[in-house]
């Protein structure tokens, strides 16, 4: 039985495209296991999905000052240790590594090991964890055509994001029949991240009433964020926060408002939905979110909103040229090659597993 070991930590970003992988690791007979923090995301996530969960000491690496900059080293150091002995253990036959801080000593034993080891790399560019793995990996897959010119041009590979297959099978009668809203007219659904965003759902909400003369509005608003003098507004409904009926969310939308983080847009490409990305500011991130929708938005896929250019009306006339445009959007979106990245990462794995020295 062939072995491998997957990680990949510190938000679900780095965690749901290994999810994406677990149906074919185990159709093809992988022993699987997996390497988080001990108290990370990714641990309840990975569990919730029987997988054998492994939790090593890890510091965050920064690029600014801080006083942990101090100490985290030194967890660094001890998860090293900890991930070597996993990995004689366990002897896996290759790694599969999503990033994070937490990947870092995981692809660093298996170099010591001399695992093969192939890195996913969600944004445009490399991330601090992902610079720092990418000697050690024998192949890099990426989500946009861009990233290959920071790549090492014998190890890159534009795959595209893994997908959870499940999100591609919603029903659009059970998504309606879920929100109560009727077929009457095109459903817009809103998304602003996990934790909601305040300009994103400020901005949603300031031009409902005239929204809801054209549409129906699905709002995924993040935890805290519900209006209740919004509530029972008809042809409007909000959530916290959506699991399981998420995919059929997906399938009613005709359009999708969300930010750009690299996962949710694969996803929405996956899906085909003509869409609105307005991407977290540069002064609130590292800037790859506007990398990222630049890129969709120069593939044909996507209306870009910069968050700086952001109001009430330049978030409504985007909503309706998109709409009216939608054809051009989902044509450009069949155009693409990048919608069978899991069967084009699992392809790898399959390769250095068949050729691994253990």
């Amino acid at each position: 039985m062939k072995k491998i070991i997957l990680t990949g930590g510190g938000t679900a970003g780095h965690v749901t495209p290994n999810l994406a992988l677990l149906p074919s690791l185990r159709d093809l007979g992988y022993e699987i296991h997996y390497i988080g923090s001990y108290q990370g995301i990714e641990k309840k996530l990975i569990e919730n999905a029987g997988v054998d969960y492994h939790g090593i000491s890890s510091g965050k690496l920064r690029r600014y000052f801080d006083f942990k900059n101090f100490t985290d080293p030194l967890r660094v150091i001890k998860g090293y240790g900890e991930a070597l002995k996993l990995m004689k253990k366990y002897k896996p036959d290759v790694v599969f590594s999503k990033g994070g801080f937490v990947a870092v000593p995981v692809v660093l034993a298996a170099k010591h090991y001399k695992i093969p080891t192939i890195i996913h790399e969600s944004d445009m560019t490399p991330g601090l964890a992902n610079k720092i793995c990418i000697p050690s990996a024998q192949k890099i897959c990426c989500n946009f055509p861009e990233t290959l010119n920071y790549l090492p041009k014998d190890k890159a590979v534009l795959t595209g994001s893994p997908i959870r297959k499940e999100l591609l099978e919603g029903s659009r009668l059970s998504g309606l029949q879920y929100t109560g809203l009727s077929a009457g007219k095109p459903v817009i659904l809103v998304i602003g991240g996990s934790l909601g965003s305040v300009t994103v759902n400020t901005a949603i909400r300031g031009i409902l009433p005239k929204l809801l003369t054209r549409y129906h509005v699905v709002h995924i608003c993040g935890k805290g964020n519900l209006n209740e003098s919004l509530i029972g507004t008809e042809g409007y409904v909000q959530y916290e926060y959506v699991d399981a009926p998420l995919k059929h969310l997906f399938a009613a939308a005709d359009l999708i408002v969300s930010r750009a983080g690299a996962n949710s847009i694969c996803e929405i490409l996956a899906l085909r939905k003509p869409n609105v990305l307005i991407p977290l500011s540069a002064a609130a991130s590292r800037g790859d979110q506007i990398l990222n929708a630049k890129s969709f938005a120069k593939q044909g896929f996507s209306t870009v909103l910069e968050e700086e250019n952001l109001t009430e009306e330049t978030l409504y006339q985007a909503i309706l040229s998109t709409h009216e445009n939608r054809a051009a959007f989902i044509k450009a979106m069949d155009q693409s090659s990048l919608s069978n990245a899991v069967d084009t990462i699992i392809g790898l794995i399959e390769h250095y597993a068949d050729h691994s020295e253990r």
